[in-house]
């Protein structure tokens, strides 16, 4: 299996992450679904009810980073590094949840791309803003169900490249094989502030004006 990667497998790689969060198909985790149930029972607006999802989230992927870091946490069906695939799981499915929170259907492949792009961090407002898009915006909701397949295509490329430079970064001063307890220390570190970078652009991206004061 080769360790080298590329734009297409990580697109493989957020489909499986996708396809796993939103149906509860990795035992002992809950889907993207049943989170966000759990976080809107909460007291709180709904912009404090994500703010407690993504807090957990962070914590969430720091764990899984270092646990991943010390040797394997999940079959990965697609030939990439488990860390990443790990992190990847708990990064989509917390901005699925988010996604749910705010009454967007996470199987609609134009939400499923805008998940796509929050996965990029404030990169992803860029990507978006390259085809028109502006994220937070007042219209943004109408915006997505008026995407097409030419432009969802373009935004995935984009994810796609732009994905595979910041994971190749992070394999880069990925030290574990020298040093494995620090090496995974260091990993889940990354994963933590990483997971919360993408939360905040995530509650920006979904957080309708309406749900915020609920």
């Amino acid at each position: 299996m080769s360790n080298k990667l590329n734009e297409s497998l990580i697109m493989k790689a957020l489909d499986w992450a996708y396809s796993k969060a939103i149906t509860q198909s990795l035992p002992g985790l809950d889907s993207a679904y049943s989170l966000a149930e759990d976080y809107l029972k909460q007291k709180g607006t709904r912009a404090e009810q994500v703010d407690s999802l993504i807090r957990w989230q962070n914590t969430k992927a720091a764990a899984f980073g270092f646990a991943s870091g010390l040797g394997g946490f999940v079959t990965v069906p697609v030939a990439i590094p488990v860390n990443l695939a790990s992190v990847m799981f708990v990064q989509v499915r917390m901005i699925a949840a988010i996604a749910i929170m705010n009454g967007y259907d996470v199987k609609d492949d134009r939400v499923k791309t805008m998940i796509f792009a929050c996965m990029c961090g404030s990169a992803g407002g860029d990507i978006l803003k390259n085809v028109g898009i502006d994220i937070g915006s007042k219209i943004f909701h109408n915006v997505i169900h008026k995407l097409s397949l030419e432009t969802i295509q373009q935004i995935n490329k984009a994810v796609g490249f732009k994905l595979l430079t910041k994971f190749g970064e992070k394999s880069a001063v990925n030290i574990g094989k020298a040093v494995p307890l620090l090496g995974a220390f260091i990993g889940g570190t990354f994963d933590g502030v990483a997971t919360n970078l993408i939360g905040e652009v995530a509650k920006k991206a979904f957080l309708t004006v309406d749900s915020e004061n609920n």
